[in-house]
C-alpha cells in the first residue's frame, strides 16, 4: 500500500487528537496520542503560530513521518512584535491611512535570516526586499515609513550596512 500525506495547519506546540488529525490517523491503526506529541514536540519553539504540517504514513508498516513547514513570514513578523491579531478592517487597510505596526528593520532582517532556507531569492538583499514587501498587506510600516518607500532605499543601496549576505 502506498503512503498517504495528511496535510494540517496546527498551532505550534498545541496539536491535539481532534479533528482533523485524529479522525484521519485513528482507521491507519496509527497510535494517535505518539502523532500529537511528536508534531507537539516538533513545533514547541514556534507555539501558537500556525504551522503547516505533513503526516506521511504508511499503513502496511504503521509507521509515520512527520514534515514540519515555516510559518508565513507575516506571522514571524507578528511574532517578533508580540502582536496577537491585526486590528484594521479592510476599509481602513484600502484607505492607507492607518497602520498596525511600525515594523523595525532589525526585524525584517530577522525573520528574512529565518525564511532564508525556504525562499527562491536569488540574493539575501532580495530576500529582504521580499519581506520588506510582506508589510504592505499588514498595513505596517518599516522604519516609519512606508514598505515600498524601504524598497527603494534598499534598491540605491542606503541599508547595505545592515543587510550583509
Amino acid at each position: 500500500m502506498a503512503k498517504e500525506t495528511i496535510n494540517l495547519i496546527i498551532k505550534g506546540g498545541m496539536a491535539t487528537a481532534s479533528p482533523p488529525l485524529g479522525p484521519a490517523l485513528g482507521p491507519k491503526g496509527i497510535n494517535t496520542a505518539k502523532v500529537v506529541e511528536d508534531i507537539n514536540k516538533k513545533t514547541a519553539e514556534l507555539k501558537g503560530m500556525d504551522i503547516p504540517v505533513k503526516v506521511i504514513v504508511d499503513a502496511a508498516t504503521k509507521t509515520y513521518e512527520i514534515v514540519v513547514g515555516m510559518p508565513s513570514t507575516s506571522a514571524l513578523i507578528k511574532k517578533e512584535l508580540k502582536m496577537e491579531t491585526l486590528t484594521i478592517t479592510e476599509d481602513e487597510r484600502k484607505a492607507g491611512k492607518i497602520y498596525t505596526a511600525d515594523v523595525p528593520m532589525d526585524v525584517i532582517i530577522k525573520v528574512a535570516k529565518i525564511k532564508k532556507d525556504a525562499s527562491l531569492a536569488k540574493s539575501f538583499k532580495a530576500l529582504v526586499k521580499e519581506t520588506v514587501g510582506t508589510c504592505v498587506p499588514m498595513s505596517a510600516t518599516v522604519e516609519g515609513k512606508k514598505p515600498r518607500e524601504i524598497v527603494k532605499e534598499i534598491m540605491e543601496g542606503k541599508w547595505d550596512s545592515k543587510i550583509k549576505e
